[in-house]
């Protein structure tokens, strides 16, 4: 009996002797992880399905849309479709189209960009000084075009410019007395027309960027320009705009990115590029001949075209922005 109970007890002792053995092994190989480690892969275990999310949102269409770029998938073949490579790249810079297409973006884009960014220096200048009253109300009035939805804004003025009763043809035959101009039907006309009214939705984000760098600007510059006699203009030109250059340039850049890329405005305006495609940029072709033309490979190509025409470009400001540095 005794011999049985010391041979259990034994086992018992073996046993938890054991346990311990593998406890304690396990534990030596995450003793030696670092606090720092083991936050990082704590966090890292959280950020997990959003990087899968990300991943799937982002990677895999660039990845399948570059794909597409090298073949020659259309209406009649999308699922048999094979990969031809550069073939689809060539016609894009074959066509004259695209051409014209790239000059009327780089002006859309270059006006677009340039007359908000100096509406908005000019109205945040303006609104930066204490002798304006009602200054809160003022910037939210100027900021109701960057808050209304694209849709609204762009179908609530292609509605205001439509034909002789329009709002803005019988604005300018109340005050100067002009005839109607055939704003939606006429390709300059209607280009001039939906660069307006991308200027109006656009200027306050830069007006806001403006007002935030006003705010950094001692007052004690200022009083030392009117105790130098320097006339308002001097003090903008030699003072405010040098000042606010390191701000304006980085939105001056994102007005660039989204200008070039804008679609929506294009798009409600002019009905889908009317009259007769004349007034579609890059962007707003690529979707239409992708989903009105079904050039589906030709359309795909083309978006890696602007993705590197932005890349390039981007790269080529940062570099001259080091160089200033």
């Amino acid at each position: 009996m005794t011999k049985s109970v010391h041979a259990k007890k034994r086992k018992n002792s073996e046993r938890e002797t054991a346990i311990m053995t593998v406890a304690k092994a396990a534990l030596a190989g995450v003793a030696p992880l670092r606090p720092a480690t083991r936050r990082r892969a704590f966090l890292a275990l959280f950020l997990l399905p959003s990087l899968v999310l990300l991943l799937l949102a982002l990677v895999y269409p660039l990845f399948y849309n570059v794909l597409l770029s090298l073949s020659d998938t259309g209406p009649q073949d999308t699922r048999g479709w094979k990969i031809v490579g550069l073939e689809q790249y060539v016609r894009i810079f074959q066509e004259p189209k695209f051409w014209v297409m790239f000059a009327r973006t780089v002006i859309w884009t270059a006006v677009s960009t340039s007359a908000q960014v100096v509406l908005g220096v000019a109205l945040a200048a303006v609104l930066h000084q204490s002798f304006i009253r009602g200054r809160s109300a003022w910037r939210i009035l100027l900021l109701l075009p960057w808050a209304m939805p694209q849709y609204i804004a762009a179908l609530t003025w292609r509605g205001m410019f439509q034909g002789e009763e329009g709002a803005v043809n019988s604005l300018l035959a109340g005050m100067f007395g002009m005839p109607p101009i055939a704003w939606l039907t006429s390709p300059f006309e209607a280009f001039v027309a939906v660069i307006l009214v991308n200027i109006w939705m656009g200027f306050p984000f830069m007006m806001v960027i403006a007002l935030a760098g006003l705010q950094t600007i001692p007052d004690s510059v200022y009083e030392a320009a009117r105790l130098d006699k320097a006339s308002p203009w001097m003090q903008f030109s030699r003072l405010t705009a040098p000042l606010l250059r390191p701000v304006m340039l980085p939105a001056a850049v994102i007005g660039i990115i989204w200008n070039f890329n804008n679609l929506n405005v294009i798009w409600l305006f002019t009905d889908g590029g009317e009259p007769a495609d004349s007034t579609h940029i890059l962007v707003s072709y690529v979707y239409k001949s992708a989903f009105t033309y079904q050039r589906y490979g030709w359309s795909a190509a083309l978006s890696v075209v602007i993705f590197i025409i932005l890349f390039l470009f981007v790269q080529t400001f940062l570099q001259i922005n080091r160089r200033r540095r």
